[in-house]
């Protein structure tokens, strides 16, 4: 039975467009369109799509709004079309937050013109949202996302008096005179090359860890956010995150997480240190590499070759790591499509460090943290509402 899609756009010529693309893979058909958000949720009741694609700018009511609606009324998951602004991206982000699974780029030239990369790339993403879930809504981790929206407002996990509110992020970009709590910490120092443990053997300790690297695709927005979100902002691990993003949209989406963190994020540029209560987002579109650099560990950024199909690759991160910090790293894999940071997981193990996965119960789709869970590589399957209190537990 093929998989049911839902087209949506005010567009006449993107619907047209969208569905030539969808109806060339025999495993999708088009069971309807709607021009505007109104009509969306209307059909989305009424049709019982698998999957939906999702313009964001409509009248009526806009795609975000749609979203919320559908989400509350019906759930099914929602392939957002986005343009590659700033704007674009901030209210792509809301959209996910809202409850969308996913996104791709919106772009006049590649729709109307050679359509068999675009092709490619949608009808796959269709294929993983909406498969499996016929007669349903999406995975619990999808139905639940909406109420990831204000994330921000969640208790402490380790039980202490809530965190007083944090400095407006304005007020964060001065290179000095912040209080005490705020000051940058002593960077992380690289591990000598010995005495490496095995890890598995119990969890690992904060004195233990270099760096915690977080490694995430479709679904990963949203569940950073509650995953960090948890973190104190004395939290005194560095923290990396790689996250299959396009380039325009990663200063936006470091941007709304370090609104809604205790801990400060930012994206990574090249040679910044790995330091304590920091949280790096790699650039979208180039791979994020460490080295060690004066005692200390930094990051650098760079194209990298054609064998790697993600940048930034999830792989590439846990090698270098393993690599410059044995026994002192946790690698934590969430949702996402296809198999990044299996391989990489491998390397950590095999040098000592330890390494969580999400389960598949939580996860938007289940195909990064199963490669690893799969090969037998994780530590701990966790549920991602216990991810982060795990994190902000250790000691």
């Amino acid at each position: 039975m093929s998989i049911r899609v839902l087209v949506v756009d005010d567009s006449g010529f993107f619907r047209r467009r969208i569905r030539a693309m969808v109806e060339q893979d025999p495993r999708l058909e088009v069971c309807g369109e709607a021009a505007d958000g109104r009509q969306a949720v209307s059909l989305a009741q009424r049709l019982c799509p698998d999957v939906i694609t999702m313009d964001i700018e409509m009248p009526e009511l806009d795609g975000i709004s749609a979203v919320r609606e559908i989400m509350q009324r019906r759930p099914t998951p929602v392939l957002m079309f986005s343009s590659l602004t700033h704007e674009g991206a901030r209210a792509t982000i809301e959209a996910l937050e809202a409850g969308a699974a996913d996104f791709i780029p919106k772009r006049f030239a590649d729709i109307s013109g050679d359509m068999e990369a675009v092709q490619r790339q949608l009808c796959g993403r269709l294929v993983e949202l909406g498969g499996g879930r016929r007669g349903g809504g999406p995975r619990g981790g999808q139905a639940a996302v909406s109420q990831a929206r204000a994330p921000a407002a969640a208790p402490p996990a380790t039980g202490e008096a809530p965190t007083p509110s944090r400095t407006p992020p304005a007020a964060r970009s001065r290179p000095e005179g912040e209080a005490a709590a705020r000051a940058p910490a002593p960077a992380a120092q690289p591990a000598p090359a010995t005495g490496a443990r095995r890890a598995g053997r119990g969890g690992p300790r904060l004195a233990d860890l270099q760096a915690v690297v977080i490694g995430c695709s479709t679904g990963g927005p949203v569940a950073l956010q509650r995953v960090l979100t948890r973190l104190p902002a004395s939290f005194p691990v560095p923290v990396l995150v790689i996250q299959h993003m396009p380039a325009s949209f990663t200063p936006a989406f470091a941007e709304r997480l370090n609104e809604l963190c205790q801990v400060q994020v930012r994206e990574a540029d090249d040679d910044d240190l790995l330091r304590p209560g920091e949280v790096l987002l790699a650039p979208g579109g180039r791979h994020l590499g460490v080295r060690g650099r004066s005692g200390a560990l930094s990051v650098y950024t760079y194209e990298g070759q054609s064998d790697h199909h993600y940048k930034p690759s999830v792989d590439i991160a846990f090698s270098e790591l393993a690599r410059l910090a044995p026994a002192g790293v946790l690698g934590i894999v969430l949702t996402g499509m296809g198999s990044d940071g299996a391989k990489g997981a491998k390397l950590l193990k095999d040098n000592g460090c330890w390494v969580w996965s999400q389960d598949e119960a939580s996860s938007v789709i289940y195909g990064m943290p199963a490669a690893v869970a799969k090969a037998g590589l994780s530590d701990q399957v966790l549920p991602l509402e216990r991810i982060g209190d795990e994190l902000a537990r250790l000691r």
